[in-house]
């Protein structure tokens, strides 16, 4: 309670009030250098240039912020799952980290509100929320240390917003649950790079096609192509649980492949495509919002 209110006697002693109380409202503290915060948000489309040449924006901040962020995940999900393997506890923290969930943690802590950018650049890259998070982590660091960052992290991120059980079971592997899925069926799947160009940030976009046996289940849009391929298979994955006669093809190739292989034709092929098909999890395509991967 003493610190509580050391730290409202020191926010009321800053002579510019308005920032720093923005700041104490989401952080819990007062900030030391303002400055790290007001940088996280500024976009490179809004770099400043300083009196020595020099172009600031945020995205140093980030750089260190993902990987400080990456470390304070680890340390929470180590302690709470205590009899998990390292498998489990890698492929969770992966879901949390994911650009997706980072983009929905900037907005609910109202950080979409303080980017600095072009208005066309928050409008076409809402990753930048994403990354304008782990600059704020990044700031948070510098000014406070890993101790002080941790805990915002564990009681402002994690503990109010992010829901650990629903993230254990969330499915984000499309592609390896779609490769899966297709050996089954004895089904051939590939992934076919479409396109590749840059937005106008400069940014390099690709367009992968996930084919089965030849028949496009979806073409997703990403940051990587390990990302376009992932809102590819994401496609076809809804392609399978709830177009009919897109199954109707795939069985027709499926019994076409087994006659010119001479194989015994599957008993009940049609049903257990089906079957199968309905056991499939997956969630709403996104494939036309790409996000830029975190690596």
């Amino acid at each position: 309670m003493f610190k509580t209110l050391f730290h409202k006697i020191r926010l009321f002693g800053r002579r510019h009030k308005e920032p720093y109380s923005h700041y104490y409202k989401i952080l819990g503290f007062c900030p030391n250098d303002i400055h790290l915060y007001e940088q996280a948000f500024l976009h490179r489309s809004s770099s400043v240039r300083t009196d020595e040449g020099k172009w600031i924006n945020n995205e140093r901040l980030e750089f260190l912020g993902d990987a400080v962020f990456d470390s304070i995940v680890a340390d929470l999900l180590f302690r709470k799952f205590e009899n998990k393997k390292e498998g489990f506890l890698t492929n969770t923290r992966s879901k949390i980290v994911q650009r997706e969930n980072l983009n929905k943690l900037a907005v609910s802590l109202g950080l979409d509100k303080l980017i600095v950018s072009a208005s066309h650049s928050c409008s076409h890259n809402s990753y930048i929320y994403g990354n304008a998070f782990e600059a704020f982590i990044g700031a948070i660091y510098i000014d406070q240390g890993y101790d002080t960052c941790k805990k915002f992290v564990e009681e402002k991120v994690i503990t109010p917003y992010v829901d650990l059980k629903k993230i254990v079971h969330k499915e984000v592997n499309f592609k390896s649950k779609l490769i899966e899925w297709a050996q089954k069926q004895k089904l051939e799947v590939q992934f076919a790079l479409v396109d590749s160009f840059v937005d106008d940030q400069n940014n390099p976009v690709f367009q992968s096609q996930a084919l089965i046996c030849g028949i496009s289940g979806g073409i997703g849009i990403g940051y990587s192509k390990k990302e376009s391929q992932q809102y590819a298979a994401k496609m076809a994955l809804e392609k399978i649980r709830k177009e009919k006669a897109f199954l109707e093809k795939l069985l027709e190739v499926q019994i076409s492949l087994q006659e010119d292989t001479q194989e015994e034709p599957m008993a009940n092929a049609s049903d257990n495509l089906l079957s199968e098909a309905g056991c499939l999890q997956s969630e709403s395509p996104e494939a036309a919002k790409p996000e830029a991967e975190t690596v």
